[in-house]
């Protein structure tokens, strides 16, 4: 008899991040996959809604009681949480008690989709505070002391970075006349950084490998990321792909905010929370930690990283002109991050 198929709730399913790994474990035809949503109307929860497999339930991840209700005879959960929306202290605290309410109804295999902290690799320089790193990263850390074996949950980490994607957005270029010539401008604070950036659907095929191999995965960090990219590669690489000329212009931190690129730059993150919260940064403060940590190239993927990544992915995308031509990359805007896709959400000009 063909064994039955497990069911995979999806926390966080309808983002940026969790939509690949949806699409991913549907295709598969392994497993039921439920995607918890506040919104089962919205388009993005529709569109997965008609993959197969796929069932929306609607409820809150930030409530007990739906949470509850969604662990009901699950089996493999993947979970994450937007730290941006909510902020670094309560993404501490539902980061943890949504592992416990897991570990409760009998969760096999728990995932936990988690980001590097440059603030504690760095030995707590505050200039690399970067506050939707630290929720998440304290609560891989958490995680990671949690018993195992002997019919303890498993548990892995997934690590992940900057999206490629986010060239269409955040990071999209500016088209600007020099000498009579229009030339498509990258702009970032980042100087010589090499920041390491991801390619969204291959984290989709790397989640789908955590979920397949769970005897592998049980207790594994695995630090994903298609290549540290330079943003003068990025420039060239445009170039190349399309024929249009491009350059990288590095500006300064004052110049990235004056640009408007948040509008207020010293109103507080935690658009989903109260902003009376004196925990929450500001843009301003989570921002240049943000780029203080690319810049001096404090978050790095190893040379022994990335032969992981090639073992359980061998056809990885492997850098950022392999991206853009895969992708047909134009430099063009679209909807990547939930933040903006929603609505009266105030895209970066």
């Amino acid at each position: 008899m063909a064994a039955q198929k497990q069911t995979v709730l999806i926390i966080g399913g309808t983002g940026a991040q969790g939509t690949p790994v949806v699409k991913e474990l549907s295709k598969s035809n392994n497993y039921f996959i439920k995607v918890l949503t506040r919104s089962p109307s919205s388009a993005s929860a529709l569109t997965l809604s008609n993959l197969p497999n796929v069932t929306l339930i609607s409820g809150d991840g930030y409530n007990e009681k739906d949470l509850h209700s969604a662990f009901i005879d699950i089996s493999i959960a993947f979970v994450n949480l937007n730290g941006f929306a909510i902020g670094e202290k309560a993404e501490l605290y539902w980061g943890i008690r949504i592992f416990e309410i897991a570990a409760e109804h009998g969760v096999k295999h728990f995932i936990w989709a988690s980001l590097d902290s440059s603030y504690q690799i760095s030995s707590y320089e505050p200039r690399f505070r970067t506050g939707h790193f630290e929720g998440k990263s304290k609560v891989a850390d958490w995680i990671s002391a949690q018993k195992m074996g002997d019919g303890a949950m498993k548990w892995s980490v997934l690590t992940s970075c900057m999206y490629l994607e986010t060239f269409s957005e955040m990071l999209a270029p500016a088209k600007e006349m020099v000498d009579g010539e229009e030339v498509v401008v990258f702009k970032a604070p980042v100087g010589n950084g090499m920041p390491p950036m991801i390619y969204l659907e291959d984290l989709g095929k790397y989640a789908r490998w955590l979920v397949e191999y769970p005897e592998k995965s049980n207790g594994l960090n695995l630090k994903i990321a298609t290549a540290n990219v330079g943003w003068e590669e990025v420039a060239k690489s445009f170039t190349e792909v399309t024929g249009k000329k491009a350059v990288f212009k590095d500006i300064s931190l004052e110049e990235y905010f004056a640009s408007g690129v948040f509008g207020d730059a010293d109103r507080k993150v935690g658009h989903s929370v109260g902003h009376e919260d004196d925990t929450l940064m500001t843009y301003r403060e989570n921002f240049s930690g943000f780029w203080n940590t690319w810049r001096e190239d404090v978050l790095k993927r190893s040379k022994k990283d990335y032969e992981l990544l090639d073992e359980i992915l061998p056809e990885r995308v492997q850098s950022v002109g392999e991206w853009m031509k895969l992708t047909g990359y134009t430099g063009e805007r679209t909807n990547v991050l939930k933040d903006y896709a929603d609505a009266g959400r105030k895209k970066p000009q």
